[in-house]
């Protein structure tokens, strides 16, 4: 089983949040947001590459906006294997956690 990484987790999690607006620089806003830290763009792009080699995203051109000169963004949605995989992955840390029990709730 291919397990993910909590990285790619996360960035799985934030572009299905991002709902058709996530790109670079919108995912790492995210989870600045949300997790309360920073993440270099390398902390984005990296494992973004990994997940669209997996086949967990898919990369597709924006409209052109005027704030970029005319030109597109790169944005990333979630393909069904990638939520495939977050159940997968949800399931093993739910068995695992359930095997932990009280000891750290």
């Amino acid at each position: 089983m291919n397990i993910l990484s909590r990285a790619e987790e996360i960035i799985l999690l934030a572009i299905l949040q991002l709902d058709g607006e996530a790109y670079g620089l919108s995912i790492r806003d995210f989870i600045r947001r949300t997790a309360g830290r920073e993440w270099s763009l390398a902390q984005i792009y990296d494992p973004l590459g990994r997940l669209a080699r997996k086949g967990y995203v898919r990369k597709f051109k924006g409209r052109p906006t005027p704030e970029r000169g005319g030109r597109r963004k790169c944005l990333y949605s979630v393909t069904e294997e990638g939520i495939e995989a977050l159940r997968r992955l949800r399931s093993l840390q739910d068995r695992i956690w359930a095997r932990v029990g009280e000891k750290v709730v």
